[in-house]
Parts: structure tokens; C-alpha cells; sequence
């Protein structure tokens, strides 16, 4: 049924006069002006236009790199970065696609400079300055094209430094706890500080990738934690860091985060679960049990959400 066929039936079973009738007609929509599809036309050919400059002045570069001395290398590269900011800053309406290719050049530029001279700097490093370096940008262009590979670099330094400072490999044990809680928190301050951007909730993608990153990290580390010879601290941590992640998003409405940050506790809470049943050398019954487990939970997991749902749009 149409929403014009519903609104006509509404107005008929509940025998509302001709003001009531326009007055829920109006509340409707149903004839509001369709949203400018323009706008997000506009956006996804800037994004694809920019990807396809980048993408080709990368096979140029690979098809002429035998020709190129290194100082032309490094002026192509800066050459390019230096175009990109000028035509962003002046070039308005191409500001977001432009500064994404800036974005793109310098990551390129930090790398094969990193390359050229061997400085000897950790991976974590190199993606650590591309974020420093790539933050005026982003926030200059104030656009998800370019603040969403900015988080995607700053969400994979922060799981190369901790990496590193594990020991340059992923130990769970009581030794590398301080290493992975100290990137946890800032897995933390990264989702905070793009949601508290200007322009969040207008353009949520940066920050949704940021969640999304952050709690496959945490999550993942936990699992690794839990899987190990005995079962390490990293579990438990990554566990409560996704119960108050949860519990900050119950209270926010964030629908986008409770739904992830409610998959990483079921999985964690049900292989954990599984854990204790195989360290008990569980039966076939006991793998049931989990089955049933696993289910209980992300029914509960997702009755709670939609409830959670529910009572915001009946308090707006």
C-alpha cells in the first residue's frame, strides 16, 4: 500500500475533517520536494574522479620510473601535492576530490622518501606523520572524502605501534598489557575526536570507519588474548573496553556503534564460553550448548537495540 493510499484510509477510519486531513497530509511528507540528487551525484563523481587521477599518475610514474633521476622523482611527487592544495584551496566546489589527491601524494611522497634514504623508521612512524601532516588537510576540506582515509591511516598506525612495541609481534601475555591498553585508548580518542568534529553528523562515514576499525582491533586483540596457551589479561581488558564502549553508545542513541559494539561482546562472550567448554573437554552436548548460547544472545543483543530504538523516537 502506497503512503497515499494509507494516508486516505487513516483519514477515513478515523473520520478526520477537511483541517485535520491537510494537517496530516502536511506531517506526512508526501508532498515535500524530493531531496537534490545532485548533491551526492556530485560528491561520488568528485570522489572517482579524484581515485582515477591518483590512479593514473601512479601507472604513469611506474611506466616512466626507470627514466626519472631522484630529484625528478621527488619534484613529480611534490609537484603534484603542491597543485592539489593550490586548486583545493581555490577550486571550491572540487575542494573535497582535490584535497583527497593531496591526502593520497603526500602518504606517497613520506613513503618513498622513506624508501630513497632508509631512514630506519618504524611503519607505525611513517603512518603516524602522514596523519600529522594529513590532519590540516582534512580538516580544511571538511569533507568524509578526505576525513575517511585519514582515520583508516591514523587506525592503522595505532595497530602498527602496538604491534611494534609488543615486542614487533603480537604477544598476548601480562608484559604487553600497558602496550595494547594504551592503544585501545587511542582507538578511543580517535572515535571520540571524529565524532566531535563539526561536521559529524552531517557526514558520519569517517567516524563510522573509525568504530568499525577500532573494534575489530580491540575485539581481535581479545580473542588473541583469550586463544593463547592461558587464557591472558588482553581478554579481559578488550571485553570491558566493548562493555562501556556499549554502554556509552546505549546512552548516545548510537545505533551504528551499539550494533558493533554489541557483535564484539556476543562473540567475545560466546567464544570464551566455547573456550571454557573446550578446556572441559566438552562433548557434543556441550558444543549445543554454546550454539544456544551464541543464539540467546544475539537475539537479546538485538531485542535490547531495537527497544533502545524505539524509546528515542518515541522521546523526539
Amino acid at each position: 500500500m502506497s503512503l497515499h493510499e494509507q494516508l486516505y484510509q487513516w483519514t477515513a477510519s478515523q473520520g478526520l475533517d477537511a483541517t485535520s486531513a491537510r494537517r496530516l497530509r502536511a506531517l506526512s511528507g508526501v508532498d515535500d520536494p524530493p531531496d537534490d540528487p545532485w548533491t551526492p551525484l556530485r560528491v561520488g563523481a568528485g570522489a572517482l574522479a579524484a581515485g582515477l587521477i591518483g590512479f593514473g599518475l601512479i601507472l604513469w610514474v611506474a611506466a616512466n620510473w626507470d627514466d626519472f633521476g631522484r630529484f625528478m622523482r621527488f619534484g613529480l611527487l611534490q609537484a603534484v601535492l603542491a597543485v592539489s592544495l593550490i586548486a583545493a584551496a581555490t577550486l571550491r566546489p572540487w575542494r573535497a576530490p582535490l584535497a583527497l589527491v593531496a591526502f593520497l601524494t603526500l602518504g606517497g611522497l613520506l613513503a618513498f622518501f622513506g624508501q630513497t634514504y632508509q631512514t630506519g623508521a618504524d611503519p607505525w612512524q611513517l603512518f603516524a606523520l602522514w596523519a600529522a601532516l594529513g590532519l590540516p588537510i582534512a580538516w580544511a576540506a571538511r569533507s568524509d572524502l578526505a576525513w575517511t582515509p585519514w582515520a583508516l591511516v591514523v587506525a592503522t598506525g595505532i595497530g602498527l605501534w602496538m604491534e611494534t612495541f609488543g615486542g614487533h609481534s603480537w604477544r598476548f601475555d601480562a608484559s604487553t598489557v600497558p602496550v595494547h591498553a594504551i592503544g585501545f585508548v587511542a582507538y578511543g580518542v580517535l572515535c571520540a575526536g571524529l565524532a566531535l568534529r563539526p561536521d559529524a553528523l552531517a557526514q558520519p562515514w569517517a567516524w563510522r570507519l573509525a568504530v568499525l576499525a577500532s573494534v575489530i582491533a580491540i575485539s581481535g586483540t581479545a580473542l588473541g588474548g583469550l586463544f593463547a596457551r592461558d587464557v591472558a589479561p588482553q581478554f579481559f581488558l578488550g571485553l570491558g573496553v566493548m562493555a562501556v564502549g556499549l554502554v556509552l553508545a546505549w546512552r548516545r542513541g548510537e545505533v551504528y556503534a551499539m550494533s558493533a559494539l554489541a557483535l564484539a561482546v556476543d562473540t567475545l562472550l560466546v567464544a570464551g564460553f566455547a573456550r571454557w567448554i573446550a578446556d572441559g573437554k566438552g562433548d557434543v552436548g556441550g558444543y549445543f550448548l554454546i550454539a544456544l548460547v551464541a543464539c540467546a544472545l544475539l537475539a537479546g543483543s538485538v531485542s535490547l537495540i531495537m527497544r533502545r530504538l524505539r524509546s528515542a523516537e518515541a522521546r523526539a
